[in-house]
Formats: C-alpha cells, structure tokens, sequence
C-alpha cells in the first residue's frame, strides 16, 4: 500500500499529513487527550433547508450530519454527509415499520465552516443522478431492503433504485467525493457538483431502473448485510479506498450476525471501484467495552475508517454509549478476496468461527473516546488533522423522537456536535 505523498491537495494532506511526516516530527502532548473545541451545527428546519424537495418536514430540522467527517483542507473547515434523512421504526400493528417523516428530502454533502466557537454551514451539495435530479434516501428494493412507510407508519411509500443511506465521506485531489452506502451496501463515486459518476455494489444485486451507472464488482457475500448494518467507513490510503462494514454478516443467519465478533473491510482501487483486498477485522467483547448494554455483542459496530499511511488504519468501534479508536495494521493479515470465505455455501462461514489460519487485522487501543469528558454518544465521524489532533461528530438521527397527534415531531433535544481533541501522544 503506498502512503500518501507530502505534495497532494490541501484536502487530503489535512487528513494524511502525519502520514508523510517522518516519526522524528511527532510531539506528543502532556495530560490526557482534551477537547480544545466542542461547536454546536446549525440545525434549520428540513423544508428551508432543502427549500424545493421537502414539502412538509413535520417539525424536523437538520441533523445527521455527523455520519461521515473529512477535512476539507483549511483550517476549521469539514466535509459532512448527511445519512438517508429523518427516519423511524415505530411499532404498528405489531409490527415495526421503516418510516420516513420527509421522504422528498435528499442526502446532502455539507461543507462546514468553525472559526471563534461558532459553526456554519458554507455550502450544501445535494446528492443527484447523471440527469441532475435529486435522489432520496428511500429503500431500493423489495425484499432486500425495508418496505418503506410515511411519518405515522400507516401509508407505503414506493421503492427508489436510485436512493441512498449514505454514511462516511472522502474528497480525493481530484475535487471528488466517495461515500458509502447502507442499503446494498454500495461505494458511491460522487462529481464535485453532487452527481452520481458509479455505484459499485455486490454481485447479484440486480439493482435496475437507476439514473446513474451500477456496476457489480464487489463480492456477492455482502449482500447478506445486516438491515440497517451495511458500509459505515471509509478511508483513503493512497490509490487505495478501505471500506468497512458496520457489523457481522448475516452468514449464514440472523443469529450468528447478532454474536459474531467478526466484520469484514475491504480495500478497492480508487481508479476502478474494483477491489483488490478483503479482510477479517474481530470486534472487542462487548461484554469489557460496555457493561451497559448487558452482553448484547451485535451492539458493537464500526462507524469510521481513517487511513493513517505505512499499511495501517485508525478504525472506530462504537456502542451508542462507548466509543474507543484502534490502530489496525493491514500487514500480515490473511487476504480473502474471492476465495472459500466469499462463498456462502462454506462451513463454517468467517462469522461463524474464525479459522486459526485466516489472520485478521492486528490491533492495539489508540485513543478511547469515551474516556474524554463531555464528548456524546454515538460518535460516527472521525477525522484526523494531524499527528496529534482529531475531530470527531455525532449522529442525532435528526432530533428524531415521538410525533404529536398534528404529526409534530417532540424533538429529542440531542444537538449535532463537532469535536475537536486533541491527544496526547501521536499517531501512527
């Protein structure tokens, strides 16, 4: 894998600089990590931020912005993504339902702007197809993805092919985005305009009837994603993407996705979407990380994916209540791209039992965010700015709570945040 050189864009140097920085250059701090900014993000109501696709925003303001997290190469500036907007899983007729309170609303890109304690939003870039129409975040298909409801659970909504539940978020030299999706789960090429270039989803797919190219590259396997539980990070190394998904396969079922320890990243060329890598990545027992969630191991995700350069990835394992960043090294671990563990018919499957000849990523603790006063919940962007400094947001799912008898949304009152820590001691 090659680290990213000294001379790229502002962009990517931001996020890389300790990679081409020579360990002579790390200074470590004294004390424990602290926050050295903590800034709230602008919340508008969903209809006058997205003035022409949301109708009725039910009391909704913006929020989700905290999903993915990249520096945008000056000094206070961020590159966000919003996820695939307001949405709910009430329990109606005994059953839950998927339920979209603004199911005009598309998933934007927002470049975020901090200077004297106060955050603004500096440009919005909708998500669009090759046409130029925006997208939704609505589900995809029938049977592989929820069926999806309006706000109150009662009337269905149609399917969009052409929809997103995007999460993290890069911006290469070149002015382009990648995102990761949820659904399919899919890697998403993005123009600096917001319009789709590809869609690289897994093999069998059949995802049709899109306004954007689809390609199937990616290993049939990851079609059995968890709902809910597909791509979640990503990080740029080089000519290299890493793509991690947020929990367990289902492989072969349900219930071995909600014990498994075991998740997969894989590593795809940023020239062609294709990939070159897969790998075993085993989460910590949750029954050490977070007493609070009573053994429930399927609490345990990935939410971030940070390449630090040398073969070696700062990753995010997370709970709602605990989140803590290891330092994983690509080196020496088994590559299982396209071989038996690809296959859903091998048994036992990598979810299942963890062979002692598939070496997964080595890892140590790095920085243990929940360790950190005042930093919230359900952390899920990460970024680094240099050897010794990170910024970290939340996700508040839009401030989403219950809804009046007027379908006004009583909003949970959790506000998005962006932090800014810094260690002490250097990465890498």
């Amino acid at each position: 894998m090659r680290v990213v050189p000294a001379a790229l864009a502002a962009s990517m140097a931001a996020a890389l600089a300790f990679a081409a920085a020579g360990p002579a250059t790390a200074t470590a701090t004294s004390g424990a990590p602290r926050v050295i900014s903590d800034v709230t993000l602008p919340a508008p109501a969903l209809a006058d931020f997205e003035r022409h696709l949301v109708k009725d925003d039910h009391g909704v303001k913006l929020g989700g912005v905290g999903s993915g997290l990249y520096p945008a190469g000056r000094s206070g500036e961020y590159w966000m993504v919003t996820d695939r907007g307001p949405n709910g899983q009430p329990e109606i007729d005994g059953e839950k339902r998927r339920t979209f309170p603004a199911p005009g609303f598309a998933p934007a890109i927002v470049r975020v702007s901090v200077q004297h304690g106060k955050a603004k939003i500096a440009q919005t870039i909708t998500l669009k197809t090759s046409a130029g129409k925006p997208i939704t975040g609505l589900s995809n298909q029938k049977d592989h993805d929820e069926k999806p409801y309006g706000w109150d659970g009662k009337a269905t909504l149609p399917y969009d092919p052409n929809g997103l539940d995007t999460e993290d978020i890069i911006r290469t030299s070149k002015g382009e985005f990648w995102l990761v999706d949820e659904y399919s789960p899919s890697l998403v090429r993005v123009a600096a305009n917001g319009r789709i270039l590809a869609r690289y989803v897994p093999k069998g797919l059949h995802l049709t009837h899109t306004g954007y190219p689809v390609h199937e590259t990616l290993p049939g396997i990851f079609l059995k994603r968890q709902q809910n539980r597909g791509f979640e990070g990503l990080g740029i190394s080089g000519d290299r993407l890493y793509v991690a998904l947020q929990s367990p396969l289902e492989n072969p079922d349900k219930d071995i996705s909600k014990t498994s320890k075991v998740t997969r990243i894989l590593a795809v060329d940023l020239r062609t979407g294709k990939p070159v890598g897969e790998y075993a990545y085993v989460f910590e027992d949750v029954t050490k990380f977070d007493p609070k969630v009573e053994g429930d191991q399927s609490a345990m995700k990935i939410s971030s994916v940070v390449g630090l350069g040398g073969g070696k990835l700062l990753v995010e394992e997370r709970t709602d209540n605990v989140a803590r960043l290891y330092t994983a090294d690509l080196r020496g671990a088994t590559n299982l791209l396209w071989g038996k563990y690809d296959l859903a018919r091998t048994k036992p499957s990598l979810e299942t039992a963890l062979p002692s000849k598939v070496k997964p990523l080595a890892k140590k603790l790095t920085v243990d965010l929940a360790a950190i006063s005042k930093v919230p919940g359900k952390l899920e962007g990460v970024a680094v700015l240099d050897r010794t400094t990170i910024a970290v947001a939340n996700d508040n799912d839009f401030g989403l709570g219950e809804f009046d008898e007027n379908g006004k949304l009583i909003d949970s009152g959790v506000p998005s945040r962006l932090l800014v820590i810094k260690l002490s001691r250097a990465l890498g």
